[in-house]
């Protein structure tokens, strides 16, 4: 990894749910962290999110979701990318997410999935050890 480039990160909420304390809050530790943070406020589509990563261009898109469509809006965010060319963006999901469904999204494409309680270093040590800078 370069160490004069930062991290890129959109932060993003998919679908309906007007919660964002989440979001901001890992926005937050990842500004904390050094990275460069986006965040695209609320009800965004899939094809909006994938559009400003594009756009941005992201190493990471962090998806939350609390609504319980996690499922489908990963998994169509994932599958954007592919089709734009973006399979090098590391993608993660933070929410309200059953423990049962996180092996479906890390099947589907998702990294890794943070649930509520996770400490924000945890995400942000996943995030440095993970992504891919762009040069």
């Amino acid at each position: 990894m370069d160490s004069e480039k930062k991290i890129r990160v959109l932060v993003a909420k998919p679908g309906l749910d007007g919660h964002d304390r989440g979001a901001k809050v890992i926005a937050q530790a990842f500004r904390d962290a050094g990275m460069e943070v986006i965040y695209t406020g609320l009800r965004q589509t899939p094809e909006m999110i994938v559009s400003a990563a594009l756009q941005e261009d992201v190493d990471v898109v962090a998806l939350s979701c609390l609504s319980g469509a996690h499922l489908t809006l990963f998994s169509r965010v994932i599958a954007l990318l592919k089709q734009k060319g973006m399979e090098d963006v590391l993608v993660i999901g933070g929410g309200v997410i059953p423990d049962d469904d996180i092996p479906i999204l890390k099947e589907a494409g998702v990294a890794e999935v943070f649930t509520p309680g996770t400490p924000l270093s945890q995400a942000v040590d996943f995030v440095k050890n993970h992504v891919q800078v762009k040069g």
